[in-house]
């Protein structure tokens, strides 16, 4: 009876701190609660994803503007979006990738009684504008969204919001999330994928997406996106290092999607190649980009494919080498797209300034960050700079008398790589003057999509709210324009 007792008292003592024996059955490889600062990154990686990924069932943007070419598959560059579940895919990339691990990194953030009121404040308002981002990216996707009712475990059939009370809304938590930058609080640090816990770039991130985000209502609400680009403009980005990038690494899983799908050590798919559209007026213009951006084909010349037909992959150029490295940063919003959006502020008499400096800034940012990119050196750089814009065809003075040609000509250059964003410019700025495939075997009546229709399981799964959202917009179409697409 003794040996007995003695054997049980370790097991007696060893229980009597727990509830039960399931507090020991804790797997440390997959905790239950997991802290704000991971939610955050794996948000800021979610977005990165969805807007960098090159894949046909996700992100067909670049084909949409007309960079890349298809070598097999037709669908795409001839805009069926029925074919794939291509909205959905994108939808849930924001709303379940990215959104859901923001809300509940701020619910943790707001229910923890002991972190500091400043660092807490400062944390929310990192959330806050990744998060302002990746709605905006949504509305400007599909025009009205749920918003208000969205991720709302109790509420699974949520309204649709209107799409510019949406874009309102979000401009005011842009514009009340940036005064924490000023602060002394602690952001997220280690977790701070994008700036580290810098808040100066965080502050100058934040004010540039303001700029962006006003820019795009300028033909729509030009009173409001004048006060807020004026209020943004001299606290934007200065320079490349100041670049919303975010940092893959070389090895799977966190490689550069684009990789993940088109370099030969991961995939040995060949879909995609050169568009003639962009690789034309870049051998034109002596583009100094050209061998950044593309590689040349088995003849050792760049050769554009024919955009919405078939290309035998070998006979034209292939996407840049550098491009399918698996550690490219995957960006955000860059310096050249801000001197662009400040050129054209001036034009519409937003702020005072030379619109020339800003568009030659522009340019010299995009050349100076793709020349890099295959390790040119700084004086060839800007000697490559100088030429260029030396050019009649790209000089300011000449190159159009239409200011919104010649910035949205250089602009979609600049945002190569960066299909989505290079979508909502061409519709904006609706330069340059692209056209659906025509002749041969494309169907007639092609439409380059000005919206991306909603997700087919939206009509089973909440078709009612789906299909009132469908006719305040006009029509669940690729055809129908967003509220800022005026012209």
């Amino acid at each position: 009876m003794k040996r007995l007792i003695i054997f049980f008292l370790p097991i007696l003592l060893m229980t009597a701190c727990v509830d039960s024996l399931d507090d020991y059955n804790v797997d440390a490889k997959r905790p239950s609660e997991v802290p704000p600062v991971t939610l955050f990154s794996n948000a800021l990686k979610g977005l990165a994803d969805t807007l960098t990924s090159p894949n046909v069932n996700v992100n067909n943007y670049r084909l949409y503007v007309q960079h890349w070419a298809t070598t097999t598959y037709l669908d795409e560059p001839r805009y069926n979006v029925t074919a794939r579940t291509v909205p959905q895919a994108f939808w849930q990339g924001i709303y379940k990738g990215v959104i859901s691990d923001l809300n509940e990194a701020r619910r943790l953030l707001n229910a923890d009684e002991f972190i500091v009121p400043a660092n807490k404040t400062v944390q929310l308002a990192q959330i806050e504008v990744v998060e302002v981002m990746a709605w905006a990216t949504l509305v400007n996707t599909f025009g009205n969204i749920p918003y208000t009712e969205a991720l709302n475990t109790d509420n699974v059939l949520p309204k649709y919001d209107d799409a510019k009370t949406v874009y309102d809304a979000l401009l005011v938590r842009l514009d009340a999330a940036i005064p924490a930058f000023s602060t002394t609080g602690v952001p997220f640090e280690n977790g701070d994928l994008l700036y580290e816990g810098d808040l100066a770039q965080w502050a100058k991130f934040a004010n540039s997406l303001k700029l962006k985000l006003a820019m795009i209502i300028a033909d729509s609400d030009p009173a409001k996106a004048k006060q807020l680009v004026a209020e943004a403009a001299p606290k934007v980005f200065t320079s490349n290092s100041d670049n919303a990038a975010f940092p893959y690494i070389s090895t799977p899983p966190n490689y550069n999607v684009i990789a993940q799908n088109l370099n030969p050590l991961y995939s040995s798919r060949q879909d995609f190649v050169a568009a003639s559209t962009i690789v034309n007026p870049l051998k034109d213009l002596k583009d100094p980009r050209l061998p950044a951006f593309f590689t040349t084909n088995e003849d050792d010349v760049y050769v554009g494919g024919a955009y919405g037909f078939s290309n035998t992959y070998s006979a034209f150029s292939h996407v840049g080498d550098n491009i399918i490295e698996p550690d490219l940063e995957g960006l955000f919003l860059d310096y050249s797209e801000v001197e662009f959006l400040l050129a054209e502020a001036v034009e519409r008499g937003f702020i005072a300034g030379s619109a020339a400096d800003h568009y030659n800034k522009g340019v010299g940012a995009s050349i100076e960050y793709w020349l890099r990119n295959i390790d040119q050196p700084a004086a060839t750089i800007t000697a490559a700079t100088a030429a260029y814009l030396a050019q009649p065809k790209v000089a300011y003075t000449t190159a159009s008398t239409n200011w919104k040609e010649k910035i949205g000509f250089q602009k979609w250059l600049a945002l190569y790589n960066r299909g989505w964003e290079s979508w909502v410019e061409w519709r904006r700025l609706d330069f340059p003057k692209l056209l659906p495939p025509t002749g041969g075997n494309a169907p007639a009546g092609l439409a380059i999509p000005v919206r991306m229709i909603y997700p087919i399981n939206e009509q089973t799964l909440n078709g009612a709210n789906r299909e009132a959202a469908a006719s305040a917009i006009g029509g669940d179409l690729v055809t129908t324009k967003l509220w800022w697409d005026k012209f």
